[in-house]
């Protein structure tokens, strides 16, 4: 008797087609028009990791801890600062362990009028959980930001973009208005579970468009090759400039221990001000950009 699993090969065609099926990309919520006669819009995010990486990792090396605290002493006044001077509003995702180290800093963000969105508990992966984990930690993450801004976060990015075959579920659970984290499209579009429209809006990030890969600093390593800021910058300027002539959407996943530094934040200063300089660009949170899309799409915000 062969107890072995079956390979993908092997599978018969009911099995991959419910693989396939799960939170897939409905129809498309891309908006005919934007706000104010926009042509494109903008979504600038930032994932305040801080220390929970190495925390998560049981990594107790105060040099791994300390690159997790540079985010907030340095990455995340400069990354206000900057938004400030601007006068522009954006999404912030705090793992909930991040949000309770430096609850200043998230009620600070909040006052300034950004999003809080929720971001795991310690930036767990939740494909590698035990089942019923993640419900309790995502419902535990939601609580603990709602305690310290005083508002119920309406939207989600799981750590690392690791999405569950039950993450959906607990999105739904939670009356979520939109999930950051899978990569179907390039504009909004509606989540399907099991083939059924949810009603939640997708806003989808990529690597391509996402700091940490591109300056190679995922996990922290400091060993990694170096990407220089002005190729990171030629790719985030194509990208927005693609989004600008189609009219859609340009969504940047940054993260504070990142693009916090020196050399980076002023790569965003001129990638802002080359933005703002088309005229007719619609900088918002991601739960405006939900809001909006969903609106125009004839359903009903939660």
């Amino acid at each position: 008797m062969n107890d072995k699993p079956a390979k993908p090969w092997e599978w018969p065609e009911a099995q991959w087609r419910e693989i396939v099926g799960r939170a897939r990309a409905g129809r498309s919520l891309a908006p005919a028009s934007w706000p104010n006669g926009a042509r494109c819009c903008v979504s600038l995010s930032f994932d305040a990791d801080h220390e929970t990486i190495p925390l998560r990792d049981a990594d107790e090396s105060p040099m791994r801890i300390s690159q997790g605290q540079y985010g907030a002493r340095q990455g995340v006044p400069r990354i206000r600062a900057l938004l400030a001077r601007h006068d522009i509003k954006a999404s912030f995702f705090y793992p909930a362990v991040s949000a309770l180290l430096h609850p200043e800093e998230v009620r600070g963000v909040a006052d300034e009028g950004h999003e809080i969105g929720i971001h795991s508990w310690i930036h767990e992966a939740n494909t590698q959980l035990p089942p019923g984990v993640e419900r309790d930690l995502t419902f535990r993450a939601a609580d603990t930001l709602e305690k310290l801004t005083g508002r119920r976060p309406v939207g989600i990015r799981t750590a690392s973009w690791d999405f569950s075959v039950d993450t959906l579920s607990i999105i739904r659970e939670l009356g979520l208005l939109y999930d950051s984290s899978l990569m179907a499209d390039d504009d909004a579009y509606e989540l399907l579970d099991k083939g059924e429209p949810t009603g939640i809006v997708e806003l989808p990030p990529e690597w391509i468009r996402d700091d940490a890969v591109y300056f190679n600093m995922l996990r922290f390593s400091a060993l990694r090759p170096y990407t220089p800021p002005s190729s990171v910058e030629e790719v985030f300027t194509a990208e927005f400039e693609g989004a600008y002539r189609e009219g859609g959407l340009f969504l940047l996943t940054m993260h504070p221990h990142v693009i916090g530094h020196r050399s980076r934040i002023a790569l965003l200063d001129r990638l802002v001000q080359h933005m703002k300089s088309f005229g007719d660009v619609w900088f918002a949170t991601h739960e405006e950009v939900a809001r909006w899309c969903k609106t125009q799409a004839g359903l009903s915000p939660p």
